[in-house]
């Protein structure tokens, strides 16, 4: 019987993220990749409405999984994901954020550095 994700991206980003972890003393990024290497139904769905309680302006937070767009976000924040639903998206670039995938918040923040798991 098979284990794991049988999804290439998903696969290819936790080795990522591993190897990252290692190169860079960087405990975020392995615990990143044990978040995502969970079952499907067991990832995170975040709304931007507890992005918006649980951060403030112009912090760095990544989703182990999908940043859906219920709710409102009324400042400023960079976010990482697996996945951005449409409006999630939208939302995030009207209150002047960022959206970033993965491997691009790992290219700038090697060490994770003021980057918070939020999911």
């Amino acid at each position: 019987m098979k284990k794991g994700s049988t999804n290439p991206e998903l696969v290819s980003l936790i080795r990522g993220l591993r190897k990252a972890s290692r190169e860079n003393q960087a405990g975020v990024w392995r615990a990143l990749a044990d978040r995502l290497s969970r079952p499907g139904q067991g990832r995170a769905a975040v709304n931007l409405g507890r992005i918006n309680r649980h951060t403030g302006e112009g912090e760095t937070v990544v989703v182990p999984g999908k940043v859906l767009g219920a709710g409102r976000i009324d400042h400023p924040v960079n976010v990482a994901a697996f996945a951005f639903s449409d409006r999630a998206r939208a939302e995030i670039l009207r209150a002047k954020g960022r959206c970033l995938s993965i491997p691009e918040l790992v290219e700038k923040a090697p060490k994770g550095s003021g980057v918070r798991i939020l999911g």
